[in-house]
């Protein structure tokens, strides 16, 4: 319920949110009910509709968020000094779900031009991938992205580079003094050669720092999650880079692609540099064998394909205040529209599920999905507190900044981006997802870990939900950046693909934002709109390890 410059979340709640920033002293007319500020309460803030006692449950989104460490007052703003972090319990699946699909008949005939593979997946890119098992081949990853991207005409405009080149020039031929930036740097695509291969997005190269020297667990989580990336439907064929003595072996990671399709039939070149013998031998036979392999993989051109075979990681990071207000229940429409279209959706982050466990345990459609979840959250939880740590350590500085002072607070309104629909399995990391409906993911709230996971779990498309800004990518799926406020849009326009800070103000809701970004998804997916993150070159990866990532 909302009165012009506050909103309350859920009638149960004895907070109410500030829409814009509130002064101490004003008067705050609200369901019929007037309260004096005793305190300033900035935008995307909480203060409290009534007196609360030392040790009183703080309710928002109808549920737990915090207790009172001392006493909060009537319209007095929730702190880290008067607020701690307390979350309900949860216990096993108790009763059945029942949930009415939205109206998805505007979309039950749309498509998206995408790339179907053998296998049965459709992608929305065309991408080769080049990726080393051990961190010891980072630098021959280097040395082949380095000949393949400029030649091919993948490689990113190179601004800054023509930047700093003018101003050597400028330099020595006229010295310190009369240096001045030509602006270079905002031209947008000088420099970019024409494309050889017409059909092919382009060539990922991924590095990473594991492999070996790290526990077996973490070895091989990284053979299933590049698994993962090769299986997924956006990957036409993979170079592998391996030196041959490391922890993650090439038999473990065809092992992982078996798991994933026991008919893996894709091109998978593998290259170990201890039986090639000198560097020179092995990066000119992968040269050779990859470049055949992009002629192949650009053969491949895109099709129509129902909105069902849409793969949707759901993400917010950078959050603030008004995460769970505009932009996350604008994506958890999404997810339900797709899921209502016979697709997938993905919904990661464990420590941001603090809190909301039981409305998911009770959202699952069996009870062994329902059980699988709550021993993955327990098995998290118990890691954290294992060094120390916890779930109530995960908000940010910048969370805590912008209103997010607890991690059930967060995680309440990070949930909402999973909707409403019935949860159909639950996924441990780094497994592949394959059934239809709302999946959840065991991964941190790491931005880029969280991504890197959603993707090799077969994301072919990413929403990421920030309030305060945050240039994350993804190697090969597109990853469509949403502002839950207007002015972070205006404020950093490059990062920033739909904003959604107009349900704020009131003028639009949330079932009608969800279905301008539903429309945006296809136009990404057909490959008709490329994400800011894309065009930045933001081609972020980062393998978890299994120890404690919040």
């Amino acid at each position: 319920m909302t009165s012009g410059r506050v909103l309350q979340l859920n009638p149960r709640d004895n907070v109410l949110v500030a829409l814009d920033d509130l002064r101490k002293g004003e008067q705050i007319t609200f369901s019929g009910r007037t309260l004096a500020l005793r305190t300033d309460v900035p935008a995307k803030h909480k203060f409290a509709m009534e007196d609360i006692p030392p040790g009183g449950a703080v309710l928002m989104y109808g549920v737990l968020i915090g207790k009172a460490m001392e006493p909060i007052g009537s319209g007095e703003k929730l702190t880290i000094r008067n607020t701690h972090h307390e979350a309900a319990t949860f216990h096993e699946k108790t009763e059945d779900y029942r949930w009415a699909s939205p109206d998805v008949s505007r979309w039950r005939q749309k498509t998206f031009l995408g790339y179907f593979r053998d296998d049965g997946q459709v992608g929305t890119r065309n991408y080769w991938l080049v990726v080393p098992l051990v961190f010891c081949e980072n630098r021959n990853i280097s040395v082949l992205k380095q000949a393949f991207e400029e030649e091919l005409g993948f490689a990113p405009p190179q601004i800054y580079r023509q930047q700093v080149a003018e101003l050597v020039r400028s330099f020595q031929a006229r010295g310190s003094a009369e240096i001045k930036s030509s602006g270079a740097a905002r031209s947008g695509v000088q420099g970019q050669r024409m494309r050889v291969f017409e059909n092919l997005d382009g060539i990922k190269f991924l590095m990473h720092e594991g492999g070996c020297g790290g526990t077996r667990e973490d070895s091989n989580n990284l053979c299933a999650l590049i698994a993962g990336y090769i299986h997924h439907p956006n990957v036409a064929g993979a170079t592998i880079l391996s030196l041959g003595c490391q922890n993650s072996q090439v038999a473990i990671l065809r092992e992982e692609l078996k798991k994933r399709d026991a008919s893996f039939s894709k091109p998978l070149l593998v290259l170990e540099q201890q039986q090639s013998g000198s560097e020179f031998t092995m990066l000119s036979e992968a040269i050779q064998r990859t470049f055949l392999g992009l002629i192949e993989a650009n053969k491949c051109a895109r099709r129509p394909a129902p909105l069902s075979q849409l793969c949707v990681g759901l993400k917010c990071g950078g959050s603030d205040g008004f995460s769970g207000i505009s932009a996350n229940p604008a994506i958890g429409h999404v997810s339900d529209l797709v899921v209502g279209l016979g697709g997938r959706t993905i919904l990661s982050e464990f420590p941001e599920l603090c809190g909301v466990e039981q409305e998911l345990i009770n959202r699952s459609i069996r009870k062994e999905v329902a059980d699988r979840f709550i021993q993955l959250m327990r098995d998290y939880a118990a890691r954290a507190k294992a060094v120390r740590s916890g779930f109530d350590m995960n908000p940010s500085p910048g969370n805590i900044q912008d209103g997010l002072i607890t991690d059930a607070m967060k995680s309440a309104g990070a949930a909402k981006k999973g909707g409403t629909s019935p949860v159909t399995a639950v996924l441990d990391y780094p497994e592949y997802s394959t059934e239809p409906g709302l999946n959840l993911q065991c991964t941190p709230g790491n931005d880029v870990e969280c991504v890197t996971a959603q993707v090799s779990a077969g994301a072919n498309i990413v929403l990421f939900t920030t309030g305060l800004g945050t240039p994350t990518g993804n190697p090969i799926a597109p990853v469509v950046k949403i502002s839950t406020n207007s002015r972070l849009a205006q404020k950093m326009p490059d990062i920033i693909d739909i904003d959604t800070g107009s349900v704020v103000s009131g003028h639009k809701t949330i079932q009608q934002m969800g279905e301008e970004i539903l429309d945006r998804v296809v136009q990404v997916a057909s490959g008709e709109t490329r994400t800011k993150a894309e065009l930045l070159a933001q081609n972020d990866f980062i393998p978890w390890k299994r120890g404690v990532s919040l």
